[in-house]
């Protein structure tokens, strides 16, 4: 076996091994649920806090 089928069969076995982890990680992160954004009324309510107690 020459050397350039052994570097195509190693950059093939990285290649899926990365594909792999991939589709893992996203799974991962697919499975904490929905992205809730920070509701603004939060942010004025801290901000009002913050004026009349200093």
């Amino acid at each position: 076996m020459n050397s350039g089928k052994i570097v195509a069969i190693i950059t093939g076995a990285v290649s899926i091994f990365l594909a792999i982890a991939y589709l893992i990680l996203v799974q991962l992160l697919d499975i904490r649920g929905e992205m809730i954004p920070v509701s603004n009324l939060n942010n004025k309510q801290i901000s009002i806090y913050k004026i009349v107690n200093n």
